[in-house]
């Protein structure tokens, strides 16, 4: 059955575009060319305006999660990393699960799979530019015409295509890492530099304030009399990025450093050469930053859908059981009041926490239960259960000091389940602790910018070592 339903993927595989793989391995200063080529077409779509817009000031049902899937609204990458990552979670858990069969050991499966998440990823991408265009997003479809309406369509469409080629590019070896960490790092550093040093003044209340925390503090510090209080409004400001919110930053990327570097160290010995040993790092974030982003892959696509329908349906008792959404304190954007989309979301501030407390219990509840999880499943469906790792230990002629081949499957899976599952609830804990404390770029951004900017570095220092090994054969040839 899985094998036919890979097989529905050939008639389309000559049309779907692709990236040929290197014929030789790619110098470490052309990858990192490539890599800065790539992130310079990524900075330019993420400034390029979708043409054909009449407004752009309705409540944006991405919100919460642009800065993470690399989305900045109303421009070529307005759908950001949505339909890739969706696409490749869905297939890779659809394999795991065995629903589609695929045989990794043959090229032929390879490709097909490869492009069975490319066509899902453009049908997606249709799917939620279409939905984005028909239900108002940028301006009422009779006002904008049949015409501009296909033209959107067609741009974020082809956005979404260019953004999955790029992410190939580098995956195939041409680059460093892959395009989705890589944009996803980038847009949550840019956010943060830009809410810390914004020269961007802003009409409130209290009159004209610099967006920037950093900007803001130096300005009132100057221009206000009263110091103690120009240092209150810096630090505690309420609908702008305030000094709090940037030292909360700081705090969470030093937590999650540190959480990094727990490990438990399994020794390890060769059986071809004796009394050559090492050990097997099992991290406590073992599965990296996958929950985090899978749980707020699964959160954004429940709050467009629940958004787009409210606005349409919203006296549907099945629609307001899947969200109520009003606006908050008199801006345009949409917060869930009720429904499931209410318990899914982050209180905004502690106040907030602390005047709903069943909502805030069953929001924690829900994230380190999430978290858990998805990361024990991304385990299994992602070839790093302890059955693989104890298969390609053994194909290393490695073995666990003081267990035999046959005993350490029991080891690994005593060890590996509990770090997956563990580290995802800490990874969870984290990102409700950095959401509660005001965070910018919020807790999830944090957390998946500090593990991808950790990736890259430990990247970067193999690249190195290969690039100075190889200089040193071909000098010793």
């Amino acid at each position: 059955m899985g094998i036919k339903v890979l097989h529905l993927v050939r008639p389309f595989m000559s049309v779907l575009p692709e990236i040929a793989s290197p014929t030789r391995q790619v110098p470490f200063d052309q990858k990192i060319m490539w890599t800065a080529a790539t992130l310079f077409v990524f900075l330019v779509m993420s400034q390029v305006p979708l043409y054909g817009i009449l407004s752009s000031d309705s409540s944006d049902p991405l919100y919460w999660m642009r800065v993470i899937l690399a989305s900045n609204r109303g421009t070529l990458m307005e759908l950001g990393i949505v339909p890739i990552v969706t696409s490749g979670m869905i297939m890779q858990l659809l394999s795991g699960a065995n629903v589609i069969e695929v045989d990794y050991s043959l090229k032929e499966d390879r490709a097909l799979f490869s492009g069975a998440q490319k066509l899902f990823a453009m049908l997606i991408a249709l799917g939620q530019a279409s939905v984005s265009v028909l239900t108002g997003l940028y301006g009422s479809p009779s006002d904008i015409g049949v015409g501009v309406c296909l033209l959107l369509v067609l741009q974020l469409v082809v956005a979404s295509m260019i953004t999955m080629l790029l992410d190939e590019l580098l995956q195939k070896g041409y680059g460093l890492g892959s395009g989705i960490n890589l944009f996803i790092a980038t847009n949550i550093c840019e956010t943060i530099v830009w809410k810390a040093l914004s020269p961007t003044t802003l009409t409130t209340d209290h009159g004209d304030e610099f967006e920037g925390a950093l900007i803001s503090l130096v300005y009132l510090m100057t221009v206000r009399k009263d110091k103690s209080r120009a240092l209150k409004e810096a630090f505690y400001r309420a609908h702008l990025p305030n000094v709090m919110g940037l030292l909360s930053t700081g705090f969470i990327f030093a937590l999650v450093i540190y959480l990094q570097g727990f490990r438990v160290e399994i020794p390890v010995k060769s059986n071809q050469a004796r009394g050559q040993r090492g050990n097997y790092p099992i991290k406590l974030l073992y599965t990296s930053n996958m929950p985090i982003l899978l749980q707020s892959t699964v959160t954004s696509n429940v709050f467009m859908i629940s958004q787009m329908l409210y606005k349409r349906f919203d006296s549907n008792i099945l629609v307001r059981l899947l969200g109520v959404w009003e606006p908050y304190e008199g801006s345009s954007q949409l917060f869930a009041s009720g429904g499931l989309a209410y318990y899914l979301s982050a209180p905004h501030n502690i106040r907030d926490a602390v005047m709903d407390p069943i909502r805030t219990v069953i929001y924690i509840g829900m994230v380190l239960t999430a978290c858990a999880l998805l990361s024990k499943t991304w385990m299994e469906v992602s070839g790093s259960a302890p059955r693989d790792v104890a298969r390609q230990l053994k194909d290393q002629q490695l073995v666990i000091s003081g267990y035999r081949d046959a005993s350490m499957y029991k080891e690994l899976k005593r060890v590996i389940p509990v770090a997956a599952s563990f580290g995802g609830a800490c990874l969870g804990a984290v990102f409700v602790l950095a959401d509660m404390v005001g965070a910018i770029g919020s807790g999830t951004g944090i957390l998946l910018c500090v593990t991808i900017i950790f990736q890259y570095f430990e990247l970067f220092i193999k690249e190195q070592m290969e690039s100075r090994s190889s200089m040193s054969n071909m000098m010793m040839g």
